[in-house]
């Protein structure tokens, strides 16, 4: 960029600054929302519920349908799929 169009685009910079703040951000939330490590955690705690008989079959088979749906959601966006 040179000297004149630094000065011209001036007055729109804290709307750029803002802008790449939001980015961020949403950079950031996808990050951690797309993270399988979280779920993969539950999976383990969910197969030490049902083993310690904190839960029922159906109750862990529902539940571990759920996180793996939850993770080939995770799967599909890393591929970079719908």
């Amino acid at each position: 960029m040179g000297l004149l169009t630094q000065l011209l685009t001036l007055p729109v910079a804290p709307v750029r600054g803002a802008v790449w703040i939001a980015r961020r951000v949403v950079e950031e939330a996808e990050e951690e929302y797309y993270d399988p490590a979280p779920v993969w955690r539950e999976l383990r705690e969910l197969e030490g519920r049902l083993v310690r008989g904190e839960i029922d079959q159906e109750t862990f088979d529902r539940c571990e349908d759920g996180l793996l749906d939850r993770l080939d959601e995770i799967d599909a966006y890393r591929r970079g799929l719908p």
